[in-house]
């Protein structure tokens, strides 16, 4: 059976929206935004405030467990933190070689170390050295910077330098979050790995009929899901057929989620940022649901948590 992984999203998938995607237990596990790792080994309640999931063995409260995700270009202070890290009983460590955002390109990390896979071998295989064996160690890969034509020797570096599985982003840095997806690449690298490395595929799946497209050019078994997780809240349940796959009569499964998501944010951040939260998640469900459209129109223009809560006990209601 096909292992489906909810992705790291930064700014996106903090530890609220990891807890109202996962109560559908749909996911196999999921994994953190990225800690940046510099010069410093960094204190546990960075990676518990991150992952409040670290103080409940590594779960979300529906049970989904957790990876944390570091993202850094210093092998020796990567498997330092790693080390430190993993006294919190991750459920595993992955290591961000995909994010590809300018200033953590122009720091060295992220998607810019996809140009020295000796480097990333190092890396690789410093923190592999660093945590209990029975620890997963696993990565996170785009395709390259500006083309693929180093992709198969950076995934090669990684699986030698110890990899417990390797998630390939079907993109390059330059191609950002584009609508192009390079699934065939995803395909070349798992051809090119030992069979025993399993390779999750990942970019591009906005549908039911985007997974079944992925599998089919990839080989691969297993899909690690992004953004459009999501819009699509219950992407993972109609993948494993659990909901409808046509939609019908799905707002009434997706209000008590957003009921929560708002509960959990407001006690999380200023009710001045909350709303903001609010409507990028909104704003990406309008792209499958009208309901969200209309809900994300009523409370574009407020700017305080005390406004829009009247609105949403109302419409979530109703």
């Amino acid at each position: 059976m096909t292992r489906l992984v909810l992705a790291p999203m930064e700014g996106l998938a903090d530890d609220v929206l990891r807890e109202v995607l996962t109560s559908t237990g749909s996911y196999d596990w999921c994994v953190t935004e990225f800690v940046r790792v510099t010069d410093a080994v960094l204190p546990h309640r960075v990676y518990t405030r991150l992952s409040p999931e670290m103080n409940r063995a590594a779960r979300t409260p529906a049970g989904t467990p957790v990876r944390v995700q570091l993202l850094g270009s210093d092998a020796d202070m990567l498997a330092a933190n790693a080390a430190h890290l993993a006294e919190l009983k991750p459920y595993g460590i992955d290591l961000n070689f995909g994010c590809p955002t300018p200033l953590v390109f122009r720091h060295g990390g992220g998607s810019a170390l996809l140009a020295e896979p000796e480097r990333l071998h190092r890396i690789a295989a410093a923190v592999r050295a660093a945590v209990p064996a029975d620890m997963p160690v696993t990565a996170k890969m785009r395709l390259g910077i500006a083309d693929p034509s180093r992709a198969i020797d950076c995934a090669s570096a990684l699986a030698e330098g110890g990899m417990s599985e390797l998630v390939v982003h079907a993109r390059t840095k330059a191609d950002n979050y584009q609508p192009l997806v390079r699934w065939e690449w995803v395909a070349r690298i798992r051809e090119a790995l030992p069979p025993s490395l399993p390779v999750i595929a990942n970019g591009g799946v906005w549908t039911v009929e985007d997974y079944h497209a992925i599998r089919a050019a990839t080989g691969c078994a297993d899909v690690m899901l992004g953004r459009g997780a999501v819009a699509d809240p219950l992407l993972a349940t109609r993948i494993r057929r659990i909901a409808n796959a046509d939609f019908s009569d799905d707002w009434h499964v997706i209000k008590p989620l957003i009921a929560r998501f708002w509960e959990k944010v407001q006690a999380k951040v200023q009710p001045n940022q909350s709303p903001g939260r609010l409507k990028q998640w909104l704003g990406m469900m309008r792209r499958h649901y009208p309901e969200a459209e209309a809900l994300y129109r009523e409370v574009r223009e407020l700017r305080l948590a005390p406004q829009i809560s009247p609105i949403l006990a109302q419409r979530l209601a109703a």
